[in-house]
């Protein structure tokens, strides 16, 4: 369950954090945000796969990591794409048999429609393709770089190359590398309740009130 809480003063934050007893969500760092999905086949006569849980586990796979830039993901039940799959930087459609795995899309001030990474046939396979690109976005691209300028930058065919169609041991290489990172990883946040200094949580004073 996701809840949007939106005013809430920044030195109220971890008080009403601890009274929910939920992690937060990462809605302005340079790194991952929630993961959107459509209803898929649970309550959707039109999905052909769970999109669902698709989206819950690819959340938990890569919430509280940091990128070059913001990265938003999505999962659909079907090519219908309610949740916008194919505009995100990295997308899972589902299709009769299996996954559709897109990266690389736009819908901001740019509309940029994601290249198709791999089709596979099952949700475990989705999600390593999705693992295989994140990491390999987070190693080569430049800071501030979203997925869609990297894609271009250097080519899908490099993209594939290099992660999808590597050797076994480049990709074996690459998930070692994400694993690491998420066994580090943390949900800052959680500072609220011991800071690290007595000012992270404290409003900041304008300049212009601030006295010699």
């Amino acid at each position: 369950m996701r809840i949007d809480l939106l005013g809430v003063k920044k030195e109220d934050l971890p008080a009403v954090w601890a009274d929910l007893g939920m992690p937060s969500g990462q809605a302005y760092t340079k790194g991952v945000r929630m993961v959107k999905t459509c209803v898929g086949t649970e309550f959707c006569r039109f999905g052909t796969q769970d999109s669902t849980n698709a989206g819950i586990e690819m959340e938990r796979t890569f919430e509280n990591l940091f990128t070059p830039h913001k990265v938003k993901m999505a999962t659909v039940g079907c090519p219908r794409n309610c949740a916008e799959a194919t505009v995100k930087d990295i997308g899972l459609v589902g299709i009769e048999g299996g996954w559709q795995v897109f990266v690389g899309g736009a819908a901001g001030k740019s509309v940029r429609k994601a290249d198709l990474l791999i089709t596979v046939e099952t949700t475990d396979e989705a999600m390593d393709a999705s693992i295989l690109f994140f990491q390999y976005y987070r190693e080569h691209a430049r800071y501030l770089e979203r997925t869609y300028d990297f894609v271009e930058r250097i080519g899908m065919e490099r993209v594939r190359k290099d992660t999808i169609y590597a050797t076994d041991a480049d990709k074996e290489a690459l998930r070692e590398r994400f694993r690491k990172s998420k066994e580090r990883s943390y949900d800052a946040w959680l500072e609220g309740r011991a800071p690290v200094n007595t000012t992270q949580f404290i409003p900041l004073t304008p300049i212009d009130q601030v006295t010699a």
